[in-house]
């Protein structure tokens, strides 16, 4: 659920953020491929695989030709992203890439020897596009994958390739992990080699107990034919999850003897404990309001505690403050000590931690940190974005990483918006970009930390002819004492004397924001011409529950409460804005997508009185159907909790539906499953409630597949709102 609007609220600067910089395609996950120095980065480009000098980025240095990319007698691969031997004497390219769910992180693995200037397929008596994560050993001398849910390490000299585990099978996953570990804890990658590859640690999950979802293919062939989704619903067992060491020559697997139920734990995280013998993990139990860190004896598989947390409603993995990637530890003074955020004194703040259990806090004040963007123990500083003044901007900050000097903001004080930075290794300069709903964006590479600007990135033409709305950002208090942020888009040549309609977007769930200062807030991609020129007011407002930096409290009051406290903000605040002498009180639509798409379910049946006009996309309209690591995660478990998922579900609702209702959904979302629609539909049929309903074939969760899907969902989306909350100032 969170994975499609995290989607869809960034989906437009994802687009236009043409920065040349952050297109980097190297080694499965976030961020730019550094060299070791921090002053080069690679990428690929037409001319082939290059590194480019980032005080200089004209200054291009060709690592490996397009020409050198053609296989004898072959076609020249199609590098979706490389990863660089520790010597930078190979490279390791990914090609003939497919999907996974999300992500594209199966395919076919392919060394280049700059010495001997030859290439090399891995796996070559594996099926086609089976390998996934492959890496070079720390010395370059091998590589290690996972094909078919087995661990292989292939000699790259001899070419002989040797499985670690063989009892892989469909259901029983060795070195990666199953669907709702992906989606929920950003899991991917499941093994790790050791600092001096003589081992390699991994994950193995057993989901033989997991139920299949079937989806329903009617169209592919003259018979229907099902596609099998492990998929484990609220109530339903996790898989067994554990962890094991083996030999990178072969050999039997010591299991690490991690306390607790392998089914009702959770291992969200795990990697070698800065040395060759130890493993480090963090264990979450199944409610994931205790997380403990646990040091693992490689050899006799013994554990220990080392650091635990408690919390009321739940705790977040590191997945949530690293842009949804848990790997890597971040260790200080030579592994004595490590970093750690927690929310436990009320802010999200940044501690070190030593292996006696010994914390420190380091961000001190009443403010959250959003992501932690470099640790630069060389010069005793940590960089981190956070935003103390204002919850819908972005702003780098450093702190001294011993915690004894207050914040200092990095980011210019005249740029009110969204900053992203890439820094590089040495700390001394960064890959920006930057935005606003008023600023087109922009790219450059500045020093750190002055902010000085080495280059910028010219904005391209297009993106200059492009009108932007007009967005106004606000403060609405309701009759409960909340205060939310919001934006608006009022109609071209606005008349106050008039009354026009609204429009209101929403999520309201935990996993992003809808009020951001950002370019491309304000727009509908869903919406054919312009709602402003069409007489819309078009807005955004955002209560509690999601996770903006303000604070614990505002973020976790939605334990327990999704579909009535995260509905009554949003209703009241509307309530307040039907107030406005502008606005028209008959004409009150509401939209929103997956978790958007049960919120505007529940608004439309929970407060009929505001909302006339709801147009709901792949909304889970029982909370009972999603998955367990998220639904439990923030409405607790089964049995003892079931009444809080069953009056948050919009199914529970649905008899008090008045208003004109468009249900959209995909028949092939293996996230939110379309068996939501159906029971929300039976419901409605059962309480005699008229509605309009779009079902898209064979459709995942984005609903983007196939010919002219995207311009028909627009279309049908306009319609009806058009139809339903006719637009212009009456």
């Amino acid at each position: 659920m969170k994975n499609n609007f995290q989607k869809m609220s960034k989906i437009v600067l994802a687009v236009l953020l043409f920065i040349s910089f952050l297109n980097v395609k190297a080694q499965f996950g976030p961020g730019t491929q550094w060299s070791q120095d921090g002053f080069t980065y690679y990428e690929i480009n037409d001319k082939g695989i290059v590194e480019i000098d980032i005080r200089n980025p004209k200054n291009e240095t060709t690592i490996l030709s397009t020409a050198a990319l053609t296989p004898p007698n072959g076609k020249p691969l199609d590098v979706k992203r490389f990863s660089l031997s520790y010597d930078k004497k190979k490279l390791l390219l990914h090609t003939n890439t497919v999907k996974v769910w999300r992500y594209d992180t199966r395919g076919d693995y392919w060394v280049y020897d700059t010495q001997s200037k030859k290439l090399q397929q891995l796996g070559k008596d594996k099926p086609v596009s089976s390998l996934m994560f492959a890496k070079f050993s720390p010395d370059g001398t091998r590589v290690a994958y996972v094909s078919k849910n087995n661990i292989y390490v292939e000699e790259l000299a001899s070419g002989r390739n040797k499985a670690l585990t063989t009892d892989g099978a469909n259901k029983l996953i060795n070195g990666t992990f199953d669907w709702v570990y992906e989606e929920e804890f950003g899991c991917r990658d499941g093994f790790r080699w050791s600092p001096n590859g003589q081992s390699i640690a991994y994950w193995q999950l057993d989901a033989r107990k997991t139920k299949d979802y079937l989806m329903i293919n009617n169209t592919d062939s003259l018979y229907p034919f099902t596609i099998p989704v492990e998929y484990p619903v609220v109530g339903e067992d996790p898989s067994r999850c554990r962890i094991g060491v083996v030999s990178s020559g072969g050999g039997p697997t010591k299991w690490m003897a991690v306390p607790g139920d392998a089914v009702q734990h959770y291992i969200p995280r795990m990697e070698w404990a800065n040395n060759n013998n130890q493993l480090i993990i963090q264990q979450l139990n199944r409610r994931q309001n205790i997380s403990k860190v646990m040091l693992c004896n490689a050899i006799d598989g013994k554990v220990k505690t080392i650091y635990e947390e408690k919390e009321t409603a739940w705790i977040d993995i590191k997945s949530r403050w690293n842009d949804d990637d848990p790997t890597g530890w971040d260790w200080i003074k030579e592994g004595k000590e490590y970093i750690w955020v927690s929310e436990k004194d009320g802010w999200r703040h940044i501690y070190s931690i030593g292996l006696d259990g010994k914390e420190k806090l380091i961000t001190k004040g009443d403010y959250d940190i959003i992501n932690i963007s470099l640790i630069d123990e060389k010069n005793g500083l940590i960089y981190f974005t956070a935003s103390p003044d204002n919850a819908t901007e972005t702003y780098l900050y450093r702190v001294k990483i011993d915690g004894s000097s207050k914040a200092v903001r990095v980011s210019p004080a005249n740029q009110a918006g969204t900053h992203d930075y890439d820094i590089s290794p040495n700390g001394k300069v960064a890959l920006h970009s930057f935005s606003s709903t008023a600023n087109y964006p922009v790219s450059q590479v500045v020093t750190l930390p002055e902010h000085k600007i080495i280059s910028e990135k010219e904005t391209p033409a297009r993106f200059k002819s492009m009108k932007l709305p007009q967005v106004e950002f606000f403060k609405v208090k309701t009759e409960d004492g909340i205060e939310m942020d919001g934006w608006m888009v009022k109609p071209n040549n606005f008349d106050p004397s008039k009354k026009y309609p609204v429009v209101f977007y929403v999520y309201g769930e935990p996993a992003s924001q809808t009020v951001v200062n950002r370019f491309g807030m304000g727009l509908n991609r869903l919406y054919v011409g312009n709602m402003a020129n069409d007489g819309y007011i078009y807005m955004s407002v955002e209560g509690r529950g999601a996770p903006a930096p303000k604070g614990r409290e505002w973020r976790k009051s939605i334990y327990r409460n999704i579909g009535i406290l995260n509905i009554r903000d949003q209703a009241m605040a509307a309530k307040e804005i039907l107030k406005w002498p502008y606005v028209d009180k008959d004409r009150i639509a509401v939209w929103g997508w997956s978790g958007g798409g049960s919120s505007t379910l529940n608004l439309l049946f929970q407060y009929p009185e505001i909302y006339k006009t709801g147009i709901s996309i792949a909304a889970v309209d029982n909370q009972l159907n999603y998955d367990n690591i998220y639904q439990e995660r923030y409405m607790g478990l089964l049995p003892e909790d079931k009444e809080f998922f069953v009056k948050g579900s919009p199914l529970a609702h649905a008899s008090k539906l008045q208003g004109n209702l468009l249900l959209i959904h995909g028949t092939g979302d293996d996230n939110v499953h379309y068996n939501n629609a159906e029971q929300m539909i039976n419901e409605l049929i059962k309480h005699n409630k008229t509605f309009q309903m779009m079902s898209y074939p064979n459709r995942s969760h984005s609903i983007s597949e196939g010919e002219g899907t995207t311009k028909h969902l627009a279309s049908t989306f306009t319609k009806f709102l058009k139809e339903h909350c006719p637009p212009g100032g009456k």
